[in-house]
């Protein structure tokens, strides 16, 4: 592709429909915890536990955006802003996550629904962003084939209660991580290890993002209803049959998995033998419960993996060669930075007969912001956000049917066990003083979402676009 393709883009080559938006989530911006009625969530309980997060940091206040969603919806249209994707909190509206419905926190969402709405703001709800409701893990949580039934009651209660108001729904942020790093690696909320637990886990989620599909749709048909897979470009680290099948095995689970179910495919026992064990909690109704015609699917990719085969690591016999030591560029995660991994991805999507609409649900990038004299020069996000809109402009150019991209994230907020330590946010939080400062990145994004250009950079020889 012409190097001119890159500075010469403009909103309005996307159309006059594409949706431009951020994405957020409730727990790591919220705070006020036990606000009105609100009960623990496992990740208020994990959070607590010494030694699981950065620094001892904790989201007891995070952005307090529960006390100062007006000033941040207001900041938020000052920028162009039109999306907005956030989360309901599970245990605020239902603090023992079944049973008594808490009115306050109903209240809370009415609000911040109302007042999108009223700035002109169109809301993008996600049910299940990571934060279970405590009272239902001390039950098994997502081990528990009983979360089906928690999961319904749940879902039904916010679409009864929101979508006269909320048409664009998406069931489930990332299954994949929530289940991996919170199930298996014990890295996460609620910290339980092992395969015994991935393999329930991993299962029940999958039908409750069927069943809330479902859910969803029966109470309104023109409702737009999605969910969405965290997913990253797997590429192999050397050209030997080893490493290409070990890059097989972790793309079939990374990017795969939660998807094919929905469309019907069932699991990869072929590729992923130690996903049989699913078997002990199958039930003969399951084939036709894990599935649900999506709207749409949300896409959240940050890098690439590349992989190569590693016969000492269980289940995948594979592992991941970290960018350092390929010395690469990298974000404050440790992440490449690869924006053509994002445009194969796209591809990849869009080659399922069964996708009908995709969404970039969450891009973004963590740097070492600093504020200085009043101003966050993040150039490198700039960079990074500007080359990621360049490819998924060329996908859709290629006829994939990409509709929308949402920035991770709106503010800096907590980052789960890395704490504060992160900053993914186009607007800069000083959590002392809870000032909002538009960083560099933000105010580039306001222009480009206010002028439709996106302006000329001096230097744009680290895109790598392949024919």
């Amino acid at each position: 592709m012409e190097d001119n393709f890159f500075s010469d883009l403009k909103r309005s080559d996307f159309g006059e429909n594409f949706i431009w938006g951020t994405s957020t989530a409730a727990f790591q911006i919220e705070g006020s915890p036990f606000a009105d009625g609100k009960k623990a969530s496992i990740w208020d309980e994990f959070s607590h536990k010494k030694g699981k997060i950065y620094k001892g940091q904790n989201a007891d206040i995070a952005c307090d955006f529960y006390n100062r969603y007006v000033e941040d919806l207001r900041l938020m249209k000052s920028m162009n802003i039109k999306h907005f994707r956030f989360s309901f909190s599970w245990s605020r509206i239902l603090p023992d996550g079944t049973g008594k419905i808490n009115e306050a926190g109903l209240n809370f969402y009415d609000r911040l629904i109302d007042q999108c709405l009223a700035l002109g703001i169109t809301p993008w709800v996600t049910l299940y962003h990571w934060d279970l409701p405590q009272a239902l893990e001390e039950k098994g949580g997502w081990t528990n084939r009983e979360i089906i039934n928690w999961f319904s009651e749940y879902v039904k209660v916010c679409v009864s209660r929101f979508g006269d108001r909320v048409k664009n729904w998406m069931v489930l942020n990332e299954p994949l991580v929530f289940l991996g790093a919170g199930h298996f690696l014990g890295i996460h909320a609620p910290g339980r290890r092992g395969v015994k637990n991935f393999i329930p886990a991993m299962h029940h989620a999958s039908l409750c993002q069927a069943i809330g599909g479902r859910i969803l749709r029966d109470f309104d048909e023109n409702l737009n209803i999605g969910t969405t897979f965290s997913c990253s470009y797997i590429e192999a680290f050397r050209d030997r049959e080893k490493d290409y099948k070990a890059a097989n095995r972790v793309d079939c689970l990374v990017n795969r998995l939660f998807l094919e179910l929905s469309l019907g495919y069932g699991y990869p026992f072929e590729e992923l033998a130690f996903l049989k064990r699913v078997e002990k909690y199958y039930k003969a109704e399951d084939d036709d419960l894990l599935q649900f015609e999506f709207d749409f699917i949300g896409i959240q990719n940050y890098t690439r993996e590349i992989v190569k085969n590693a016969w000492w690591i269980p289940y995948l016999q594979a592992t991941n060669v970290k960018a350092e030591k390929r010395n690469l560029q990298t974000t404050d995660m440790g992440w490449e930075i690869y924006s053509d991994g994002l445009f194969h991805l796209l591809k990849k999507y869009d080659a399922y007969p069964g996708v009908k609409n995709i969404l970039v649900s969450e891009n973004g990038a963590a740097f070492p912001d600093q504020l200085i004299n009043g101003q966050v020069k993040d150039e490198e996000r700039k960079q990074y956000l500007q080359q990621y809109i360049a490819v998924t402009l060329k996908a859709k150019n290629q006829g994939v049917n990409v509709n929308g991209y949402f920035v991770w994230s709106f503010t800096d907020n907590f980052e789960w066990a890395e704490g504060y330590r992160p900053r993914f946010g186009l607007v800069y939080i000083d959590y002392e003083r809870q000032q909002r400062i538009i960083k560099n990145s933000g105010l580039w994004y306001r222009d480009f979402l206010k002028t439709t250009s996106i302006q000329k950079r001096t230097n744009y020889q680290s895109i790598s676009f392949k024919s």
